[in-house]
C-alpha cells in the first residue's frame, strides 16, 4: 500500500527566533466604511451585469442559429408555394385573356379579317383574286365588309367568300394565289397556353428569390 501524503498545516502567524512576527496571514475584514461598501456593491453589480450580458448573448446566438436552420428548411417549401402561385396567376391571366378575346370576337367578328386584309395589302395588290374561307356564321355578310376593306386598301381584284364546316368559330383563311394567311382563335389560344406552360416548366423553382439576396440550398438548386 502506498502512503497517502499528508497536507502540511498552514499557520496563520509565524514567529522568528527572536519572538517577532515573521508572517501573519491577512484576516478577513469584519467592517467596512460606507465608501468601501459602495465600491464592493459597484464591483458586484458590474460582475453581475457582465455575467447577464454574456448569458443573453449566448441565448441570442442560440436563437439565431435555430432561426437560420428553420429558414433554411422553409425556403424550398416557400419556393414551391411561390411557383404554384405563379402558375395559378398565369392560368388566371390566361383565362381572363380567353374571356376578353372571345367577347371581343363576338362583338366584332369581322375585325380580324379587316386587320388581316389591311396587313396583307402589299402581298395581295397584284393578285387577281382573293378567296376567303370561313365558317358559315362568319362568312354570312362578310362579302360586303371585304369589298369595303379592299377598296380602302386599294386592292383591285375579285374577292370570293366560301364556307367550310371544318373551320371553327371566327376562324378564316385568305388565299391570294402566291400565298395564304390563316387565323384560328382556338389554335392561337392553344399555342399561347403551351408556350406559357413551357416557360413556367423551364423556370421551375429557379425564379428570382423570394427575398432579395436569398438563395435556395445547394440540394434544391441542383434539381431541375
Amino acid at each position: 500500500m502506498s502512503a497517502v501524503p499528508h497536507e502540511k498545516f498552514g499557520f496563520d502567524t509565524v514567529f522568528d527566533n527572536a519572538g517577532d512576527v515573521a508572517f501573519a496571514a491577512p484576516r478577513p475584514k469584519r467592517s467596512y466604511s460606507p465608501e468601501e461598501a459602495e465600491a464592493l456593491v459597484q464591483t458586484a453589480r458590474a460582475e453581475g451585469e457582465r455575467a447577464a450580458l454574456a448569458s443573453i448573448a449566448a441565448h441570442q446566438a442560440e436563437a439565431l442559429s435555430v432561426i437560420a436552420h428553420a429558414a433554411a428548411q422553409a425556403l424550398p417549401k416557400l419556393a414551391e408555394v411561390a411557383h404554384a402561385h405563379r402558375v395559378g396567376s398565369a392560368e388566371l391571366a390566361l383565362a381572363c385573356a380567353r374571356a376578353i378575346a372571345a367577347a371581343a370576337l363576338d362583338k366584332f367578328p369581322q375585325a380580324p379579317v379587316r386587320a388581316a386584309l389591311d396587313s396583307l395589302a402589299r402581298e395581295i395588290e397584284a393578285a387577281p383574286r382573293l378567296i376567303v374561307t370561313a365558317d358559315a356564321e362568319l362568312a354570312a355578310g362578310l362579302q360586303a365588309v371585304l369589298d369595303e376593306t379592299a377598296q380602302a386598301v386599294g386592292y383591285p381584284g375579285a374577292i370570293q367568300v366560301r364556307t367550310d364546316p371544318g373551320f371553327g368559330p371566327h376562324a378564316f383563311n385568305l388565299d391570294f394565289g402566291d400565298g395564304s394567311a390563316s387565323f384560328d382563335p382556338a389554335a392561337a389560344t392553344e399555342r399561347v397556353t403551351q408556350a406559357l406552360h413551357a416557360a413556367l416548366a423551364s423556370e421551375g423553382l429557379h425564379a428570382e428569390p423570394l427575398i432579395p439576396g436569398a438563395e435556395l440550398p445547394a440540394s434544391q438548386t441542383s434539381e431541375s
